[in-house]
């Protein structure tokens, strides 16, 4: 059996996904609405409060539902009760999704729609840069060169990249020419959706021969759509060309990525599931040297935020303390049991226990974390229980003269009843953790089953191989005058053969002499024991009251200590989000941060920093942004990932001093901190703080006033440091009203001029998109 857990054990830790916590699989799904140009309130009342409803009367096992609205992009967000079957949930999502469609404003393409958990967190970021492609060709090559081969990793979750600009066809209008040639935009638009059809039109059958029939309806090179025709006027035609500038661009760009002040596109791998960080990681640095041969060699590609460097560094920090614990229970049982014999012994079940708990586990479904690694560790003085007391009693028989066998035999089943019993009286500690709900039950439950699973092992063990390991190990005892001896002890009687060697005597005479003064110490401490135990027991009622009067004061020191829900980790990095005041163009906010990372880098060391990442605005993609919660609804915010190399300082006092300094400097501008270790970023379930406090009520205008009232108050909390409302109003706005009496009378509607804004504002990429 013990060469089977051998086996079976170290094979399970390697093929058991690692990470830091287990994982918290509270389902959610996502749905993100998308309309390029719509406002917030026109998202919110339009699109998102329709579809909320919608969602309430036809999907089951809703536990809340969340949504944020923002410039030409909802993101609606379903959590769901635990326990609910996700793939029946997506498919209720995707049917009233399919179907709302049609009330939507014209236009609307129906919403993407994943799923994911608190577990689903970047483990690896990948900058893309080049000092000779533009940013709308980097941006191509990493979202189809890279991306796509990458996709193909299991539990691996690749959204859109950040940054750079989208590769399209634009059609810049020329105003003043379309006003020369009495067109508009809606013109052009027309005309270039009538001269460009990607319509099959058949085969035609030729003497012996069906041919396929190709017509040029769509145009292949820019100069084709320079001639393409729009309208006579005055007897000549009028093409794209005469009145647009044809380019192979892109639209307006919403989203900046700069690493270490350049220009940059950045792609973030995020952790699907109960995936492991440390296989996914591997295996992305295992690709990306063959991806590189596919691309330009101008384009290079930097890792950042390995997550998996945070993860096995803590593994290996609660993995080295378990096996310092295990020595140290492995030390102090050789000293108290004088016996090198008896001390291997009961050494050996510590790691066979650990090894059988951790293919119980993998078995279980259950990860290698810091969580059940934590549950062995705690485990690991109690494992060494059911051994100590096996051997012990087995010395006992010997030394009443019994052989080894039936010393064994007799000294097992006495102690066999009371084993069991202990058993589930420890266990039964930890069964409250399976009745925890929440992300509590998602995190403890693991470390219950852990401690289990190894006492369980461990009982076990001490009922084969204990007895096994003793029938060969231990010695009878010679028995002179009434008293036993130990000739197996390594520290008295050890001999190995008649002539023992005389360098292994003066080592043994050593432990002999050290092993009697530890004797006589423990004996000396056991008489004081009594001593203090004969004086409480003479003093019953004194000590009663001053041990109560202990009692009491320990509780009064309860209020002086912190409370929290995991302790704060250290962390290699730093997340601040930006927010300069509402409306700022996407270009004053860049050219601003450039100004905040110079006052950054005199608080934190140029020698410390490994990267400087800054990433302006809304993303192209919502996608994007239902995995971000950073708070960006714009083109004013933007978040700066600062991550430093393995010997800096303290973040922690960096992150206080960024705090007294940047406010100061940057008047105007608002600074919060983001967690930016993959810990808090599990537990905050992609919240941009620990604690969000949400106002609801039917009058939105009502829950503005009381927010600031609530928010000015919470500033005079000691403690609360990065309080802002997530969600400002007064986002500036341009108003135009058509006077339809008038527009009437030129022979156009509210709908022509609609539509001819869009184009030359939007463009017709939404309403009208020419493929």
């Amino acid at each position: 059996m013990a060469i089977f857990i051998c086996i079976v054990g170290p094979l399970s830790a390697l093929r058991t996904p690692t990470d830091v916590f287990p994982d918290i699989g509270i389902p959610v799904i996502a749905v993100v609405w998308q309309y390029t140009g719509l406002s917030p309130d026109a998202m919110s009342g339009r699109v998102v409060a329709p579809y909320e409803r919608a969602l309430s009367t036809t999907v089951n096992d809703i536990e809340h539902i969340e949504s944020q609205s923002l410039p030409g992009m909802g993101v609606v967000k379903v959590f769901f009760q635990p326990g609910v079957d996700i793939r029946t949930a997506n498919a209720q999502i995707t049917a009233i999704s399919q179907t709302i469609v049609k009330q939507m404003p014209a236009g609307m393409t129906p919403p993407l729609i994943l799923n994911y958990s608190a577990s689903t967190v970047p483990v690896l970021q990948m900058a893309f840069s080049s000092p000779t492609l533009g940013e709308s060709q980097i941006r191509d090559l990493a979202q189809n060169a890279v991306r796509t081969p990458l996709t193909a990793i299991a539990g691996l979750a690749i959204p859109a990249p950040y940054g750079g600009k989208q590769r399209q066809i634009t059609l810049d209008l020329d105003p003043q020419a379309l006003a020369a040639k009495g067109l508009s935009a809606q013109d052009v638009g027309n005309a270039l959706a009538a001269q460009n059809q990607i319509t099959p039109v058949g085969t035609a059958k030729v003497g012996g021969n069906e041919f396929t029939v190709l017509l040029n309806n769509s145009p292949t090179e820019i100069q084709a759509l320079n001639d393409l025709p729009i309208r006579t006027v005055n007897g000549a035609v009028v093409t794209i060309g005469q009145v647009a500038h044809v380019r192979d661009g892109s639209p307006p760009q919403t989203n900046i990525v700069r690493v270490n002040g350049g220009h940059s596109v950045l792609m973030s791998a995020l952790k699907n599931g109960d995936a492991s960080t440390l296989t996914l990681v591997s295996r992305i640095r295992q690709m990306l040297p063959q991806i590189s041969e596919t691309v330009p060699p101008s384009l290079k590609i930097s890792l950042l935020g390995d997550a998996s460097t945070f993860v096995r560094e803590s593994m290996g920090s609660v993995a080295r303390e378990g096996i310092i614990a295990a020595l140290l229970t492995s030390v102090m049982i050789l000293v108290f049991l004088g016996s090198w014999r008896s001390t291997l012994i009961i050494a050996t079940s510590i790691p066979l226990a650990v090894l059988s708990a951790i293919a119980l586990l993998s078995a279980s479904g259950q990860t290698l974390n810091v969580i059940t690694l934590g549950g062995l560790v705690l485990a690991a003085g109690i494992l060494v229980d059911d051994a100590t007391v096996t051997i012990e009693n087995v010395n006992w028989h010997l030394e009443q003269g019994k052989g080894v066998r039936e010393a064994i035999l007799d000294g097992a089943a006495q102690i066999v009843g009371p084993a069991f019993v202990s058993l589930p009286c420890i266990c039964i500690v930890f069964v409250p953790m399976f009745l925890l709900d929440g992300i509590a039950g998602y995190l403890f439950r693991p470390m219950a089953l852990a401690v289990i699973f190894a006492m369980a092992s461990s009982f076990v063990l001490s009922r084969t191989l204990v007895p096994t390991m003793a029938l060969y190990l231990l010695r009878p005892h010679h028995v002179e005058g009434g008293a036993g001896q130990h000739p197996e002890d390594a520290f008295i009687n050890h001999h190995e053969g008649d002539h023992p060697q005389p360098r292994r005597s003066r080592i043994t005479a050593r432990l002999v002499r050290w092993q009697q003064r530890f004797e006589a110490g423990f004996s000396a401490l056991r008489d004081r024991y009594l001593a203090l135990l004969t004086l409480a027991l003479g003093n019953r009622r004194r000590f009663l009251l001053g041990f109560l009067g202990c009692v009491l004061v320990s509780f009064a020191l309860l209020p002086l200590l912190g409370q929290d829900f995991f302790p704060e980790t250290e962390a290699s990095a730093l997340s601040l989000h930006v927010r300069l005041p509402l409306g700022t163009r996407i270009e004053e906010t860049a050219a601003a941060f450039d100004r905040i990372e110079a006052r950054i880098r005199q608080v934190v060391p140029p020698a410390e920093i490994d990267a400087i990442v800054d990433n302006i605005g809304l993303p192209i993609t919502g996608i994007n942004m239902a995995y971000s919660a950073s708070g960006t609804i714009g083109p004013q915010d933007g978040d700066i990932q600062v991550s430093l190399k393995p010997s800096h300082g303290d973040a922690a006092d960096y992150q206080r001093r960024l705090r007294e300094v940047l406010p100061s400097a940057f008047p105007g501008t608002s600074f919060a901190f983001l967690p930016a270790d993959t810990s808090s970023q599990i537990l905050n379930f992609g919240a941009p703080a620990p604690l969000d406090v949400r106002i609801a009520g039917p009058d939105a205008a009502g829950n503005r006033v009381y927010a600031q009232e609530l928010l000015r108050r919470l500033r005079h909390v000691p403690g609360l440091v990065d309080l802002r409302l997530q969600q400002p109003d007064g986002y500036p706005t341009l108003s135009v009203d058509v006077d339809r009496l008038r527009a009437n009378g030129l022979g156009i509607t509210e709908r022509d001029v609609t539509n001819s804004m869009v184009a030359s504002l939007a463009g017709s990429s939404q309403v009208a998109p020419t493929f």
